[in-house]
């Protein structure tokens, strides 16, 4: 081990360890499933909006986001621009009411409580439903945290692919396993802010060791003018209404991401999220510009080098351009992206299995305890099955990021909104949703032909088949509309 590759690992050990110190300190506040899965509601706005923004983006922003910008150029701005502004409308429509909502309806603590208890589904149906599609999808995208993670331990440290992924598995599942939800939270905050940081900082210095944006523009050029148009690919071809409609369609996804969701419930008030709206909003407007100046320096900076993965550029920037204890730091940003994503998800999932099929189906008597450490093995299992799929050097995280983005925000999205804006929803429209928005994603996946994201027509068909399923069965008890009424006349 070089001195340059010894100080890296010292620093990553240290970032870890208070990882996991945070995680202890969370283990001891942590009595029961409210604690586990929401933090008790407990979340300041700060908290809330950087744990929501740092679970959101994931290894992707460092990775994906970067590779995504270098090799398309400005077409991926398209991509940024609907991100943000599902953000800013995830907030703004979503948060305050689903807070107030769930707290209503049996103060439900996962997603599909949340459905079951607002549609008084009595069959448990539709929460068996809804975790069986947040456990398929969540495999998919914990599985891209789990990639990120191989990537950055294989580039950084030379490690054999597989052994990179294993020891990144091992620091999340640590402190998931033992804090929960607070643990999860607390240190999103850190990461965040280190993510934030890390991005604004190596495009500085890649600008200022190359002499200007100017000269990164006119190496751009000189590569492929292509890149630096809106409304063409890089082979000089017209981005048509298909193109674009899916790479802005990735905003569609935040109304149906349970780990984004989660954040909106555990806010200690619904006043606070006013603040926690404008904190999410600019700290996720920074992290996505920046992810994207970063991919097009990454161009003029590497020329016809070039690197052997695109998805590497932010590594390899850091790598060039920093001394070894500054470049520590920032590789830790990275994991720190790929550890508050993977963490959710695996606290999600767990949580489903815990509340919605353990609870649910096995042991309606379970005790607060019994169903911690039901949630705590749960995320073991399935961290585990997450590896298998990572296993795979071949996958890229911005390809399994997408599908299980897709899944979610049709399988849920259509579902979530129009249970807190229509009073004639019911528990059919509801089921018919979660399934057509889930399957049409499975689905369209392997048959589409025309390259539109999977997320858009699973959307659509999912509001259509609440809508129409909702209208041919009967309306929802005197008792769910007189629950949406007093929700209602709260805002």
């Amino acid at each position: 081990m070089t001195g340059n590759t010894g100080i890296v690992s010292a620093t990553f050990v240290v970032y870890i360890g208070v990882m996991l110190a945070l995680g202890y300190i969370a283990y001891k506040r942590t009595t029961n499933l409210s604690d586990y899965i929401l933090g008790g509601r407990s979340l300041g706005p700060g908290t809330a909006a950087l744990s929501a923004g740092a679970s959101d983006m994931s290894g992707w922003l460092l990775l994906g986001l970067p590779g995504y910008a270098l090799a398309a150029g400005y077409e991926a701005s398209w991509i940024a621009i609907g991100l943000l502004a599902g953000t800013w409308l995830n907030w703004l429509i979503v948060a305050r009411r689903l807070r107030v909502y769930s707290h209503a309806v049996n103060d439900s603590l996962t997603l599909p409580a949340y459905f079951e208890f607002r549609f008084e589904d009595n069959t448990r149906l539709l929460r068996v439903i809804a975790a069986v599609f947040i456990l398929l999808f969540f495999l998919f995208y914990t599985s891209s945290g789990l990639v990120a993670a191989g990537k950055l331990f294989e580039s950084t440290f030379g490690f054999g692919y597989e052994i990179a992924v294993i020891v990144g598995t091992l620091a999340i599942i640590s402190y998931t396993f033992f804090g929960g939800f607070l643990a999860v939270s607390w240190t999103d905050v850190i990461q965040g802010l280190l993510m934030a940081a890390a991005l604004v900082i190596v495009p500085i210095m890649a600008l200022n060791t190359m002499g200007g944006w100017e000269v990164a523009h006119a190496a751009m050029e000189a590569k492929n003018p292509n890149l630096l148009t809106f409304f063409t690919d890089v082979d000089g071809n017209a981005l048509g209404f298909v193109a674009i409609i899916s790479l802005l369609g990735w905003g569609l996804g935040y109304f149906g991401q349970p780990h984004v969701l989660a954040r909106f419930k555990a806010v200690q008030s619904d006043a606070a999220l006013p603040t926690a709206r404008r904190i999410a909003v600019l700290w996720t407007a920074v992290c996505l510009l920046a992810a994207l100046f970063i991919g097009w320096i990454g161009i003029g900076y590497f020329g016809d080098a070039g690197l052997g993965d695109a998805e590497t550029v932010f590594l390899a920037l850091v790598q060039a351009l920093m001394h070894p204890l500054v470049a520590g730091i920032l590789l830790a940003a990275v994991l720190a992206a790929i550890m508050s994503t993977a963490d959710s998800q695996l606290l999600v999932s767990s949580s489903a299995l815990a509340e919605d099929f353990y609870k649910a189906l096995f042991r309606r008597d379970a005790t607060q305890t019994e169903l911690v450490w039901v949630g705590r093995f749960a995320v073991v299992g399935i961290a585990l099955l997450a590896l298998i799929f990572a296993f795979n050097p071949e996958s890229t995280v911005l390809g399994l990021v997408s599908y299980a983005w897709a899944g979610f925000g049709a399988a849920f999205g259509p579902a979530i909104i129009l249970s807190l804006f229509w009073k004639r929803m019911n528990r059919n429209g509801a089921l018919a949703g979660i399934i057509v928005g889930g399957l049409t994603v499975v689905i369209y996946k392997q048959i589409d032909t025309i390259g539109l994201y999977e997320i858009i027509p699973g959307f659509i068909l999912a509001t259509i088949a609440i809508v129409v399923v909702t209208l041919l069965t009967p309306a929802p008890s005197k008792t769910i509309e007189a629950t949406f009424d007093d929700v209602s006349s709260r805002f």
